[in-house]
């Protein structure tokens, strides 16, 4: 069983300025679910072994994501005074987030500078820079079962985490976006030739992420399939590569991550799979920062920084030619 730990880093452009540890309830989820769910987006118990993994495949640029970051557009006072969570942000001086630090592609944590980076975590130091002034992140680790708890009750302003947007949700917390689109994805070992598609998934073994939308998915898609849910990515994919299941489906850019921090060992069987999964960035219930944060993913899309943040963290590093289809904000 793997020791579950919980983070808050406080990150700004000067460097690594604190970290603090708790036990929580799991690490990694799924934005979906690795934090879609990678959750991948990744997630390993104290995060050492992902960083290095990652440096060991294909890294990050980290100065072209810390050179976009701080360039990012920034939010005049009368934007900021229209909306009392945008406020709230401002008066504290500091961005408090729900996140993860181990998935590879969306957000993971440099143990060697202390910085945090990834996609997901771009939007977040971006938005930081806009409201700030400066990237001033507090991040507290989350998984797929906690991301609503830590919105509800006060502890973080935003979850950035591969975070699905669902009714089910939507009834519980608020989401600006979507910022990203996705889709599941079946993730099997490298040697595997069993399985080529979803319609190869009955009566097998299958894992997914508790507290992700991966489990009603399969369900409709491969409904013969046995399935074991995990809390957390890291323990889905230990469980593939001990055996103990066939496949393992969550979305996919948990997959590509998967593929990026430890290549040769997996591969993506077929086609992604299931409709269209829209990611937003959790607020608060009826918080008017989701129509603030709404006009800066529009800013960030129509400057270009959107698809140049893209690029640095996934294009480049999957070698992905194919920018997706800018997402539709506030639909």
């Amino acid at each position: 069983m793997s020791k579950n730990l919980s983070q808050q880093v406080v990150l700004d452009r000067r460097g690594f300025v604190a970290a603090t540890f708790a036990t929580v309830a799991g690490l990694g989820l799924a934005g979906c679910s690795d934090t879609s769910a990678e959750a991948d987006k990744g997630s390993a118990a104290g995060s050492s072994k992902s960083s290095e993994d990652t440096e060991a495949s294909t890294t990050l640029d980290a100065k072209a994501f810390d050179k976009l970051v701080d360039n990012g557009p920034k939010a005049d006072d009368d934007a900021i005074a229209v909306s009392t969570w945008a406020t709230a942000v401002k008066d504290a001086g500091v961005f408090k987030i729900g996140g993860v630090q181990t998935s590879t592609l969306f957000s993971l944590l440099n143990e060697k500078d202390g910085q945090t980076r990834g996609f997901d975590a771009g939007i977040a130091q971006l938005l930081s820079n806009y409201i700030l002034g400066e990237n001033k992140v507090e991040i507290t680790q989350v998984t797929s079962d906690t991301r609503e708890s830590v919105l509800q009750n006060g502890q973080v302003d935003a979850v950035f985490a591969t975070y699905t947007i669902t009714d089910e949700r939507k009834k519980l917390v608020s989401f600006a976006g979507p910022y990203y689109y996705t889709q599941q994805a079946i993730l099997v070992l490298a040697d595997n030739d069993d399985i080529k598609s979803v319609d190869d998934l009955a009566d097998k073994n299958v894992a997914v992420q508790s507290g992700s939308n991966g489990p009603a998915i399969l369900e409709e898609f491969a409904p013969k399939a046995s399935q074991q849910e995990f809390k957390t990515d890291e323990e889905a994919r230990q469980a593939l590569q001990q055996g103990r299941v066939d496949a393992y489906v969550i979305d996919n850019n948990m997959q590509q991550s998967a593929l990026v921090r430890e290549p040769g060992k997996y591969k993506i069987a077929g086609k992604p799979f299931g409709s269209k999964e829209p990611y937003g960035i959790g607020l608060p219930l009826d918080s008017d920062g989701v129509a603030f944060v709404n006009d800066f993913l529009k800013k960030i899309e129509d400057d270009g920084t959107w698809t140049e943040l893209w690029q640095i963290c996934i294009g480049d590093r999957t070698g992905d030619t194919n920018v997706p289809e800018l997402p539709e904000i506030g639909a």
